[in-house]
């Protein structure tokens, strides 16, 4: 099954790089050739599932995704547009540098809260819950991080990188569960029950997100 998995992604793969053969390389076509090859492999998935056979699946799945020539010619005026590249360059690394920033402070107002408030003469259940502004600032830091394009890599598909931000939550969040169900229950094994649902489950998509990814270097 593996094998048969692994012959579809690359004959899919293969039709889309075949298509976009003679247009520039850029960010955008990027994240549409990464949007043509999920919808296909979904579909040939899809058609797989009602009994059709591999090559009739894909056959059928590129015939209903429609005549791609119009993106091509629109990916091709966007590889040879510099000024177009720099614009939307430009701003999805303003939008994942300020989610940067903001997963920074974010992170900082938490370690900081939970220091002071350690500190105050309250119950230590009550300073920890103030580390959940640590795991949102984590987590968006490693979305922002996915989605910044740099010189070497195309940035994530946004899908894609809000996985991985989920999954990076997920095991924070097992983390502070551990840490405040511990201080507030004072038993050992509700601390480490409640750490590993959550870790369990964000390691799980970790894997399979690192297992299933695409190569996003720039071929420079």
């Amino acid at each position: 099954m593996a094998n048969r998995k692994n012959t579809v992604d690359e004959k899919v793969e293969k039709y889309i790089n075949d298509l976009f053969a003679d247009v520039g390389p850029s960010q955008q076509l990027f994240d549409l050739k990464e949007e043509l090859t999920t919808n296909i492999k979904e579909k040939v998935a899809d058609y797989q599932s009602r009994g059709m056979e591999e090559e009739q699946a894909i056959k059928e799945a590129v015939i209903s995704m429609g005549d791609l020539r119009g993106l091509v010619d629109d990916m091709r005026n966007i590889g040879q547009d510099t000024a177009k590249q720099a614009v939307y360059t430009s701003m999805t690394e303003r939008v994942s540098i300020a989610g940067i920033i903001a997963g920074v402070l974010l992170i900082l107002f938490g370690i900081f809260t939970v220091a002071m408030l350690f500190l105050m003469d309250i119950p230590r259940v009550s300073a920890a819950g103030s580390g959940i502004f640590i795991v949102a600032g984590t987590a968006l830091i490693t979305y922002s991080l996915l989605t910044k394009e740099t010189s070497k890599k195309y940035a994530m598909n946004k899908i894609r990188a809000a996985l991985y931000a989920l999954a990076i939550g997920l095991i924070m969040f097992g983390i502070f569960s551990g840490i405040t169900s511990g201080y507030a229950t004072g038993e050992a094994y509700i601390a480490v029950a409640a750490t590993m649902v959550f870790v369990l489950a964000g390691v799980g998509l970790f894997l399979f997100l690192i297992l299933t990814g695409s190569n996003r270097y720039k071929n420079i």
